[in-house]
C-alpha cells in the first residue's frame, strides 16, 4: 500500500544523494518545481506515472519507493 510519509522520506533521500534538486528533476519529469515542493510538503500526491517515471530516474524499485518494501535497488 503507498505510504506518503515514506515517499516524501524516500524522495528527499534520493534526490540528496543523486544531487537533484525540485528544478532539475522536474525537468526530467516534464512538469512544474512546485509540483515536486508540493509533494514533498504532503500537500498533493503525484500521478502515478510520475511515481513510475521517478523509480526509473532514480533507478530504483517502484515498490521501495512508495514504502512497500525495503529493499533499495531493482534486482
Amino acid at each position: 500500500m503507498y505510504n506518503s510519509e515514506k515517499f516524501i522520506s524516500r524522495l528527499k533521500e534520493l534526490m540528496l544523494e543523486k544531487g537533484e534538486n525540485t528544478v532539475t528533476l522536474a525537468k526530467k519529469l516534464n512538469i512544474s518545481n512546485q509540483a515536486i515542493s508540493l509533494w514533498l510538503n504532503n500537500k498533493r500526491e503525484p500521478k502515478l506515472s510520475l511515481v513510475c517515471n521517478i523509480a526509473n530516474i532514480f533507478n530504483v524499485d517502484l515498490r521501495y519507493l512508495v514504502g512497500i518494501i525495503d529493499e533499495y535497488f531493482l534486482q
